[in-house]
């Protein structure tokens, strides 16, 4: 579904993305953890247009996305839940879900709304109030649920459980798993998290300085003794 050749982005003379090589099949939870700094959402930002890949290949579906401007990549079937919620925080929570809505047939919004509220109940109590006053968790919610708005086909996610208490971690995770298995959404998931990234996702990549160092399924990793002592056992 998503095919990554040999891409290189750059911040001015900063080189954030160095030879990226990844792919993700349909169907599939995909994660991609490492440090703070390693590129791990570069990576996110570029799939979808802003910054634009310098070298390399961006595939979606076999076609080349790489020069595609953002509104055309999502209106192909690919969406972001990015770092940090970004919510709009004046806006009220049905107000937040509409702009997800923008790019989808309107044909489909009550059925869309309908299983946002479901997978998230609390959104559906707090469907009047303004984004800005949410707890982290709500506002994590939204900025999912203003994705699944959009109905793409591919959902990348940006450090959902950034901030999160673990109770909280735990149902983001369990949703992002019926999300995949139930609306049948394949997910390219971003995460520091490595313990649940792993134990979730299928497969995984290992992003080291702007580099894939490493990949396997996630059983492999989560077992294997470099990535437990680097992520998952106190290590950076």
């Amino acid at each position: 579904m998503l095919r990554i050749e040999g891409v290189h982005t750059f911040y001015g003379n900063i080189e954030a993305l160095r030879g990226v090589d990844l792919h993700v099949d349909e169907g599939e939870i995909v994660a991609l953890i490492g440090a703070n700094g390693a590129g791990k959402s570069t990576l996110l930002m570029t799939i979808c247009g802003s910054p634009r890949a310098a070298n390399g290949r961006i595939w979606f579906e076999n076609t080349d996305i790489t020069e595609r401007p953002t509104h055309e990549i999502i209106r192909m079937g690919i969406a972001q839940s990015p770092e940090g919620r970004r919510v709009f925080p004046r806006m009220s929570v049905m107000e937040n879900l509409l702009i997800g809505a923008t790019t989808a047939d309107p044909k489909y919004f009550e059925q869309d709304l309908q299983r946002v509220f479901t997978l998230f109940p609390r959104l559906s109590e707090r469907r009047d109030q303004r984004g800005g006053t949410l707890s982290g968790g709500e506002q994590q919610m939204l900025a999912i649920g203003r994705a699944l708005m959009s109905r793409p086909r591919l959902l990348l996610l940006d450090e959902p459980s950034l901030g999160l208490a673990p109770m909280l971690v735990k149902q983001i995770f369990d949703v992002i798993r019926e999300i995949n298995a139930e609306h049948i959404i394949t997910v390219f998931l971003v995460e520091q998290n490595a313990y649940h990234a792993l134990r979730l996702a299928s497969r995984a990549y290992v992003m080291v300085n702007g580099r894939i160092e490493m990949t396997g399924s996630g059983r492999e990793l989560l077992a294997n003794p470099e990535i437990r002592a680097a992520y998952l056992e106190g290590g950076h």
